[in-house]
């Protein structure tokens, strides 16, 4: 088997465990506690409850499998097909809470998967360096550390406002996207032994930025309505992921000269249907809540 369809096929695994583990942490973050929380006391209330870290847990074996996906396969690869854990969350979260899963969101579905497909078939994304130098991590930092620490702020100053959602939600995507070049680089160092690994300064930063994004995705979740902070961040992951794997580690997308258009049609069906689905998962979600109120 070809190391780009071991790839995929570890990706696709990674999806499916991470959707699982989503779906337990949103149920856990919105049941935890009704109190206005900061992010890192919600962050603390969380590490206290049974039923968040089983979804952690879950989420961390996903989040291994993306390891070894990036150990076959390029950022661009792998991001792409992890988009499609809404595939595996909308199934799921609809079998929890109890309900049908509507004709538009599986056609949604139907046109995620299939944008999905032709990016990576057509694109025909190919491996760069698994590591960064000193000088292009600082032009990250330069250009990440403003940025997230301006959405941070807004969410602050606007406060209770579904803005303030989106803004952590974009946090959060762009360190989830973050994570997984700098897993690119900590799969790179083990090759050379768990020695070069442990002395990588990719490893740390790599913990140091898991942390930071699962700390203000929950804050994303509790900040206001899902449906602004969930399709937010489910695009904002690989959009960002991609653009670090194609700047800092130099990965490239192939798809010829006649491809190219059939490549922005896909990226941007895969954006749209992306946020559909998100959005309409949030819709079902609140539909019971409202019968029950009106009833």
């Amino acid at each position: 088997m070809a190391k780009a369809d071991i790839a995929v096929l570890l990706a696709l695994c990674a999806a499916f465990f991470i959707a699982i583990g989503d779906v337990i942490q949103q149920r856990t973050t919105h049941e935890v506690t009704v109190e206005k929380l900061s992010p890192i006391e919600l962050f603390g209330r969380l590490l206290r409850d049974k039923t968040w870290w089983v979804g952690s847990i879950v989420g961390g074996a996903g989040f291994g499998f993306q390891a070894a996906a990036l150990g076959f396969g390029s950022v661009l690869l792998v991001q792409a097909l992890l988009v499609t854990s809404l595939l595996f969350a909308l199934p799921l979260s609809a079998y929890f809470a109890h309900r049908r899963v509507s004709r538009s969101q599986w056609l949604w579905a139907v046109l995620l998967a299939a944008s999905v497909a032709v990016i990576v078939t057509v694109g025909n994304p190919t491996e760069g360096h698994s590591r960064a130098g000193l000088e292009l991590w600082i032009w990250v930092a330069a250009i990440m550390g403003p940025a997230m620490a301006l959405g941070v702020l807004g969410s602050r100053i606007w406060s209770g406002r579904p803005v303030a959602a989106v803004l952590l939600a974009l946090v959060s995507g762009s360190l989830w996207g973050l994570f997984a070049v700098l897993t690119k680089g900590v799969v790179g160092r083990l090759d050379h032994g768990i020695v070069a690994m442990l002395v990588s300064p990719e490893l740390y930063a790599w913990a140091l930025v898991a942390v930071a994004a699962t700390m203000w995705q929950q804050s994303s979740f509790r900040a206001g309505s899902m449906a602004a902070s969930l399709p937010t961040m489910t695009v904002a992951e690989p959009i960002v992921g991609s653009v670090l794997g194609i700047f800092v580690l130099g990965e490239t997308l192939r798809p010829g000269d006649s491809g190219w258009f059939l490549l922005i049609v896909a990226v941007a069906v895969m954006v749209v249907a992306t946020a559909a689905l998100a959005r309409g998962e949030v819709a079902a979600k609140n539909a019971p809540a409202a019968e029950s109120v009106s009833g």
